[in-house]
């Protein structure tokens, strides 16, 4: 294989929350076309509207070697691919590859001898080898190593956080081939001012990045599963674990909804090919059920406090404020909210979901859901705060409160507001 950065064209599959800023960076240093199927997407951002608000309209129109297109004939010249479709899980908690194996298939259909293709889609260690790979194979014709190659670099975007960038933060590289790993740690060098980390192997960095967010989701099930022991005890959460947190060492997570693309979805990867293997992972596994089953909890909780009250449960009204599986952010991906929402359901309660972030075509597209424009005030009978979203901190409590009937329960999943000013707190 010869190739230098020199004569790099590159082509990105998928303009999402990972793809696009990387296609952005790219584009500022070599050709670069960022692809997708949806033609909507790409009409946008061709116009400089990026609907995830990750890139500015400034930042797009500033990078001169940056082309958007939904046509894959146009990807043929170009020498390395990257692929940052989804890969998500279906309704059985199993790993969906279907992005990445269509992505994989349009990528076969215009595979040239000499080509790399790098995948930076979260799967579980050999997927890439094991399932990609031999879709470029059969669709292209060509034998892997041989006429093309392979690398992986897991992505490691953190939506909505305007601190943490594609550049600053470290990348993982890792290729098919010695000389492909340092081909692909050099073209990720061009652009990560924080530097590369190359592992040994593809399987190497597939594992790297499937436990960094397992082990998030274990250490949240931790939190989680005290919370629920703190609130049998009378005892709140948050002071418990701001005591704790004076010790040098102690880890500072909090208890709440685990959703996302990531920490609610990559466990799920890495047990499904530790069971295929004869391993049952008992400690992911229990972490997995206790975080999944924080939106059923935070219901009974509430549901609990409503009756203490003298509230009547079935017909009441509810607020929820927030939908988007995190803060001053518009990614609905298997936001944990959803769960709250469809519990609720169950007590037949009216229910109003109030999101400032969050598009309502996304909402109703995803989730079935109408948002509403504004709470009505003096119109509930609980409200809960299920996403810290800075226009709810500006909010208050005078202004939550004038929201809700006489008799009330403000429940603050997110401890935005004091202790003194709610009845629940998670």
């Amino acid at each position: 294989m010869e190739m230098n950065m020199d004569n790099v064209t590159l082509g990105i599959i998928g303009m999402g929350y990972v793809g696009l800023p990387l296609a952005v960076e790219f584009g500022k240093h070599v050709q670069t076309l960022g692809y997708d199927i949806d033609k909507t997407r790409i009409e946008e951002l061709s116009k400089g509207v990026d609907r995830t608000l990750e890139c500015s309209s400034e930042e797009l129109a500033s990078v001169n070697s940056l082309f958007f297109t939904d046509n894959l004939d146009l990807l043929k010249e170009c020498s390395v691919y990257i692929v940052t479709v989804p890969t998500p899980i279906d309704e059985h908690k199993q790993p969906d590859l279907t992005p990445l194996i269509k992505a994989s298939n349009s990528i076969g259909k215009i595979l040239k001898s000499g080509d790399i293709v790098i995948y930076e889609s979260t799967v579980y260690p050999g997927a890439t080898e094991e399932v990609c790979i031999p879709v470029l194979e059969q669709i292209s014709g060509l034998k892997y190593n041989i006429d093309f190659f392979a690398g992986y670099s897991p992505e490691r975007i953190n939506p909505g956080d305007k601190l943490h960038r594609v550049t600053n933060i470290l990348k993982v590289t890792s290729g098919s081939t010695p000389e492909v790993a340092c081909f692909v740690d050099e073209l990720y060098r061009m652009i990560i001012e924080a530097g590369t980390h190359k592992a040994s192997s593809i399987k190497v960095a597939e594992a790297a990045k499937i436990i960094e967010n397992t082990q998030r989701d274990v250490n949240i099930a931790l939190i989680n599963e005290l919370s629920i022991i703190f609130n049998r005890l009378d005892i709140d959460t948050l002071e418990v674990l701001e005591a704790a947190g004076t010790k040098w060492n102690f880890l500072p997570f909090r208890p709440g909804l685990v959703g996302g693309h990531c920490i609610g979805v990559d466990p799920y990867y890495l047990t499904h090919k530790a069971q295929s293997v004869g391993y049952h992972p008992d400690m992911i596994l229990a972490g997995r059920k206790i975080n999944d089953g924080m939106g059923a909890y935070t219901v009974s909780q509430l549901v609990k406090k409503m009756i203490k009250k003298k509230i009547q449960v079935e017909n009441s009204n509810v607020l929820i404020m927030g939908l988007t599986f995190k803060e001053n952010c518009p990614d609905l991906r298997n936001t944990k909210v959803i769960d709250v929402i469809r519990e609720l359901e169950e007590y037949n309660i009216n229910i109003d979901v109030y999101d400032p972030w969050c598009a309502k075509n996304e909402a109703y597209k995803e989730y079935g859901l109408s948002l509403c424009d504004e709470p009505k005030p003096e119109s509930y009978d609980a409200v809960i705060i299920t996403v810290a979203h800075d226009e709810f901190r500006e909010m208050g409590i005078d202004m939550i409160r004038s929201l809700c009937k006489k008799s009330h329960v403000i429940y603050d999943l997110k401890y935005l507001l004091n202790k003194n000013e709610v009845d629940i707190r998670l």
